[in-house]
């Protein structure tokens, strides 16, 4: 018979202290199995202790990390910006979560698909004629009956593409727009799709890996590392879509579409648009420059690590508000206006114009007294679809009075720009501060690089000068 302990619990003992006592009736047997457990599981705890005390240590004796944040508002390239620092600093990394990226390609295509499909649409309605057209009157149909054909044949993307955000999407690390619109695309939608969003707490790796083949997760660089068998995948309807997809693009309908701002180039994923064949090719892997255009929302922030020669850079990734004091210890802000946006309003609120809303954001960290320390480097972004606008003649002066009758070409308004966000600066920072501006296109790779390594050898060269190793 084996012995039992008696033991009584204190009467005045808190429920903590109550859960954390031995049970009452504990035999001897039970007493040791008990301690020894607590024993393995205290020596478990002390080693990860001592293992995060090592890291300290390390750290500690190590170079100091250079610390940059990201901010800018939604869709100014934050994202394109963290995965230009990724692809110079950790290629190894970017190049593993290649794969990963071959369904937010795919989607980014149908969803223009889509955009395009919907305009068609509601040009239909609009052609219908009604008891007040004239009679015998003729108009030359933007909508060819080929075309029509056409659109019909690309019903499927509209399944396709609620594949796609449901292997994107997990429960609790993606959402959807409410303005999304599902369904039947014969129904138009009042605007253009809206993008899926990403938490970006949650690692976009862990995110990803779970499309693909789980023997092959640590191996994302080959193509071993896609099912290709995967009844689930859209690749086969995409291929079987293929021509049609190329036609319609290629089509007098799509170019009179864009002309007419029916529908807006912006609103489209063009880079993938022009290698159709490439990207709906059944054993398609996305490239370094497709991952760089690929689009896909994120919301909160992130943190990231990238090894640099002399140390390491932190680089902070954040689409919040009331943020300042969490950040006051930057080494340097990176503020993306995407300027050719001068002709569009905010998604969240349509009041407000998106250039006067990069104004008001950066005039908020200029003034900010808390980042008074803090390098502020300004990337003028998105020239090359500014470029594009201009020249394609919408008029600057009609969205930003201001700008007058200064030419309407690329280095004018972007000389107009500069001086505007650095009188901002000269004029409303608390303490003198050196304007720091470049003009980038963050899907421009070699460009990028080298504003990135400008930004880097600044911000070394000047922590050097704080430690007061170089004069």
């Amino acid at each position: 018979m084996q012995a039992r302990v008696a033991r009584l619990a204190p009467e005045d003992s808190d429920p903590l202290s109550m859960a954390l006592h031995p049970p009452i009736f504990e035999t001897l047997e039970e007493r040791t199995a008990r301690l020894a457990k607590e024993i393995r599981e205290k020596e478990i705890s002390d080693a990860i202790d001592a293992e995060i005390e090592k890291v300290r240590s390390n750290e500690r004796r190590g170079p100091k990390p250079i610390k940059i944040l990201l901010l800018g508002q939604s869709e100014s390239g934050k994202s394109t910006t963290l995965k230009n620092f990724q692809l110079m600093y950790d290629p190894k990394s970017f190049r593993a979560e290649r794969a990963s990226w071959r369904a937010v390609v795919q989607l980014n295509v149908v969803q223009s698909f889509r955009n395009i499909l919907d305009a068609m649409t509601r040009i239909e309605i609009q052609e219908q004629p009604s008891p007040s057209s004239p009679v015998g009157s003729k108009r030359v149909p933007l909508l060819t009956p080929e075309v029509l054909e056409i659109k019909l044949r690309l019903q499927p993307l509209a399944d396709v593409e609620k594949n796609l955000i449901r292997r994107i999407t997990t429960a609790g690390s993606g959402q959807v727009d409410p303005d999304f619109r599902h369904g039947n695309s014969d129904v138009p939608s009042k605007g253009t799709l809206k993008e899926i969003a990403i938490n970006a707490t949650i690692p976009w790796k862990n995110t990803f890996s779970r499309l693909l083949k789980s023997d092959h997760r640590s191996s994302f660089d080959s193509t071993d590392a896609i099912d290709w068998d995967d009844p689930e995948d859209p690749w086969a309807i995409l291929n079987q879509c293929s021509q049609d997809m190329i036609k319609l693009w290629n089509s007098p309908t799509v170019k009179q579409l864009l002309a007419k701002r029916v529908v807006r180039s912006e609103d489209l994923s063009e880079y993938f648009l022009n290698s159709l064949e490439r990207v709906t090719a059944p054993r398609y892997v996305p490239t370094d420059d497709d991952v760089l255009h690929a689009r896909l929302k994120t919301l909160g922030a992130s943190e990231h690590l990238f090894k640099i020669a002399t140390g390491t850079a932190l680089t902070d990734f954040l689409q919040s508000s009331a943020w300042a004091p969490y950040f006051d210890d930057m080494d340097a802000i990176i503020f993306l206006a995407p300027i050719s946006c001068f002709d569009q309003v905010l998604a969240e609120d349509h009041r407000v114009n998106r250039l006067e809303d990069s104004f008001k954001l950066w005039t908020t960290i200029v003034t900010n007294k808390l980042l008074r320390d803090t390098n502020l480097i300004l990337f003028l972004n998105k020239i090359d679809l500014l470029r594009s606008k201009l020249e394609s003649g919408i008029k600057l002066k009609e969205y930003v009075v201001s700008y007058g009758d200064r030419p309407n070409d690329l280095d004018s308004a972007t000389a107009y720009f500069k001086r505007k966000f650095g009188g901002i600066l000269h004029e409303k920072s608390p303490s003198p501060r050196v304007f720091y501006c470049h003009l980038t296109t963050a899907t421009d790779t070699k460009s990028t690089k080298y504003v990135l390594s400008n930004v880097r050898d600044m911000l070394m060269r000047q922590n050097l000068m704080k430690t007061n190793l170089l004069a």
